[in-house]
């Protein structure tokens, strides 16, 4: 049986309160702990989203305070865009998913 999301986690993701907040620096990809089944296996994707998407951000924001080279800046900002981009992929194939059980007959 698929783990659904705790449903307090999407308005968490709204307002940005998973793990405390913005990240200081661009971490690398963690491998997502899977052994909770899918629900905290794509919990813990979504959270690893947030966190990159906001080091982004914030690098984003000191670079235009010149406190970091515009390189790291670059490689901030793509970073963020490949985890979102696949972030979308992986909620589209599920709401696929999703809408291709939903016609199946009983």
């Amino acid at each position: 049986m698929i783990n659904p999301l705790s449903p307090g986690l999407s308005q968490s993701l709204i307002r940005g309160q998973i793990d405390g907040g913005a990240a200081t620096g661009v971490t690398a990809p963690q491998q997502a702990d899977v052994s909770g089944g899918f629900g905290n296996m794509m919990s813990s994707m979504i959270k690893d989203t947030i966190k990159t998407v906001q080091a982004g951000e914030a690098t984003a924001i000191a670079g235009m305070q010149n406190k970091v080279p515009l390189q790291k800046v670059v490689e901030a900002v793509m970073q963020a865009e490949q985890s979102l981009q696949t972030a979308v992929a992986v909620r589209d194939k599920v709401v696929g998913a999703y809408l291709e059980i939903s016609r199946m007959q009983v």
